[in-house]
């Protein structure tokens, strides 16, 4: 842990606190089952709104939505288009990828299967000398990898004398490694003082070994002093060398943290990860490495706040969920492809095909290619909710619905395509409903149906409820939403304006009474310390730390977003060794200045005066006594370090204090 001789004294806060946070937890649970007619003040329903449809309150923000008025900031959050968001857009500019087609980051960023076949001959190296560069460093790495494979496979005896122990190195390798590493060494100092237009040519000038040795040499603050100056093109090639594919995921996630926490969208920002929660894509899976760029700016921003149709159309053709839940690869049992039939097979050859192998088809145990998972998921997760009234017959038939729907090259960017030698023929019955024949026709159908039914309706309002107004959600309050969904047509934004204007989400009980998740907590406490982020990858490890990797959930499930899964000893722990990190200006990539902290340019004399300063700053003075206690009791310890924190001979320490009030209970809540 960073924080060395302080352990002690923060072991003992984080026990206190998580004791707190653990009976907060339960007096949550029993609060959220009674009713209360009791409202906000203007102050509560301003931090109340901004808790709850943003990723958290930035310093000043309570003030101006008061000054606006609460009800027309939450109007103008419902109509983000109608929001000036360019400072935000200056600082995605860097990330190239975010602003790219599919095609054009497969192109730019290869995976393995292209630089494979480039190595094969089946495809010509680019003309462009950075790509050209980024294709032959790969094609050398997979050529060494190919080799050490065969090494092991058929090790040569003359070799394997000279070695004692197996993996052993011989004093001639050793030799030739250091005087690589040397040679690297020189070579990056050489190429330090360049500037870094002329430095970025000499390494494309490189050879691919020794573009790999150089990049084996540049590490920690090495490899930040090389980048120095750098354009973010350049570091993008730079970091393509080495691993073109983790561009693209580090790009994605960079976007995703920047969105939350800066962009004035706030609510457009928070119904995206919304969305792509409940359509869940999982990262990790082969071609969604490439993507869900498109699918999370394309299929889910845009429709964020739309009809909700609208957005189940978008993720069924996208190319993103047909590859994650494999629908791309379904064949009909009865379809052309399943019968070998050739591409310009007519009606009456069909039939003559059908009635001659009729009998023997179950015989010879053909394989149907059928694929369930996307019929299944998508009653199951996105429309009518596990208890929704569908049977195992109604997944078989979905799914005999959605032959076809499948893709162009999906490994090489390719796009949704309706193949109709794949689609199963004939009728279908979907929950009591006849699809006739139509092709890609019938999937649509299907979807209209899913989208307009009265199980949906409920299934999706109440996860609205659950993510903004409590995790058992009030069940007059859903039946309010549903009966809106399903009048104004799935209009989410009108949905939403039901919910934000209830009695329920202005009850004074769900006043801090939702626990916020891994990333609600990391990007909420970004905001509330003004962090300047100027590499959000340090942020995103933390997130995995904290067991939310971002677009890392591989279920088609999502993240849960109720407390019970997130509310833990070790994850507290994790979430304090976060907030001190932070403060204290441990993570790399994000700076936090105390005067922005305490809103004044130097910490008041009295350690108590700037513990109440800064209570009043992150936590809106909502603090409980045993919280105030249990942090202004570190401000006395002198048992952990030489020099006490309330020493007067020097300032009191604002990245300690402001740490454990962002690893609070109070501040664990929204």
């Amino acid at each position: 842990m960073w924080f060395g001789r302080r352990k002690l004294r923060l072991v003992l806060a984080l026990s206190l606190l998580g004791s707190a946070l653990s009976a907060q937890f339960a007096l949550g649970k029993r609060k959220e089952k009674q009713t209360s007619a009791g409202q906000m003040d203007e102050q509560k329903r301003a931090l109340h709104a901004l808790n709850r449809l943003t990723f958290g309150p930035r310093p000043g923000d309570v003030e101006r939505v008061k000054a606006m008025g609460v009800d027309q900031w939450i109007d103008q959050q419902l109509h983000p288009e109608k929001i000036n968001d360019s400072p935000l857009d200056a600082r995605l500019a860097p990330f190239r990828t975010l602003r790219m087609d599919t095609r054009e980051i497969v192109e730019n960023f290869p995976p393995p299967q292209l630089i494979k076949a480039v190595e094969q001959g089946k495809q010509s190296l680019p003309s462009d000398p950075v790509k050209r560069a980024v294709y032959q460093d790969q094609i050398e790495r997979m050529q060494e990898k190919q080799d050490r494979k065969q090494e092991a496979a058929n090790p040569d005896p003359a070799t394997a004398a000279d070695t004692s122990k197996k993996g052993k190195l011989t004093d001639e390798e050793r030799a030739r490694r250091r005087e690589d590493r040397l040679y690297a060494d020189l070579k990056a100092q050489d190429l330090l003082d360049m500037p870094p237009d002329e430095r970025m040519k000499e390494i494309l000038k490189m050879s691919p070994a020794d573009r790999r040795a150089l990049a084996t040499s540049l590490k920690g603050t090495k490899r930040d002093e090389f980048l120095e100056g750098m354009t973010p093109q350049q570091r993008e090639t730079l970091m393509a060398l080495n691993n073109p594919q983790q561009v693209v995921a580090v790009e994605l996630i960079q976007g995703k943290l920047l969105r939350a926490s800066y962009s004035q969208r706030q609510l457009q920002e928070v119904m995206t990860d919304f969305w792509f929660n409940h359509f869940n894509v999982f990262i990790g899976k082969g071609a969604d490495r490439y993507l869900i760029t498109s699918y999370e700016r394309d299929v889910i921003r845009p429709h964020a706040m739309g009809k909700f149709e609208d957005l189940l159309v978008a993720t069924a053709q996208s190319p993103a969920m047909l590859f994650y839940l494999d629908n791309w690869l379904s064949v009909g049992p009865n379809s052309d492809v399943a019968n070998g039939a050739p591409k310009n097979a007519n009606k009456a050859w069909r039939k003559r095909y059908n009635q001659k192998n009729a009998s023997t088809k179950q015989a010879k145990g053909k394989r149907s290619g059928l694929n369930e998972n996307y019929g299944r998921e998508l009653m199951e997760l996105h429309t009518l909710g596990v208890n929704g009234g569908y049977t195992q017959n109604d997944v078989s038939e979905v799914a005999r619905v959605f032959t076809g729907w499948t893709l162009k090259q999906p490994r090489q960017g390719g796009g949704f395509t309706f193949e109709d030698r794949m689609h199963e023929p004939g009728d279908k019955t979907v929950l009591g409903h006849r699809i006739k024949p139509g092709g890609e026709k019938e999937g649509l159908e299907v979807l209209h149906i899913f989208a307009h039914h009265p199980s949906t309706a409920k299934f999706v309002c109440t996860k609205l409820a659950m993510r903004f107004v409590s995790d058992n959600p009030p069940p007059a309050l859903v039946d309010r939403m549903s009966q809106t969904f399903l009048k104004k047509d799935g209009d989410i934004r009108e949905v939403l304006k039901i919910m934000f204007h209830s009695p329920e989400f202005w009850s004074a009980d769900a006043y801090r009474a939702k626990v916020k998740t891994p990333l609600e907590f990391v990007v909420s406490a970004l905001r509330a310390s003004d962090a300047d982020i100027t590499d959000a990858t340090p942020i995103a490890r933390q997130l995995q730390a904290l067991g939310m990797p971002l677009y890392g959930m591989q279920p088609p499930t999502g993240y849960s977003m109720k407390a019970e899964a997130w509310v833990n000893s070790s994850a507290l722990l994790g979430r304090m060794n976060f907030a001190l990190a932070l403060t204290s200006g441990k993570m790399k990539g994000v700076q936090v200045a105390s005067d922005r902290v305490l809103g004044a340019s130097s910490p008041l004399p009295d350690p108590q005066q700037t513990l109440a300063l800064l209570e009043n700053n992150l936590l809106a003075g909502d603090v409980s006594r045993q919280t105030h206690d249990t942090i202004a009791a570190q401000l006395k310890d002198p048992k952990v370090s030489e020099r006490r924190l309330d020493d007067p001979a020097r300032p009191p320490n604002v990245a300690v204090i402001s740490g454990l009030i962002l690893g609070s209970p109070e501040f664990q809540r929204r």
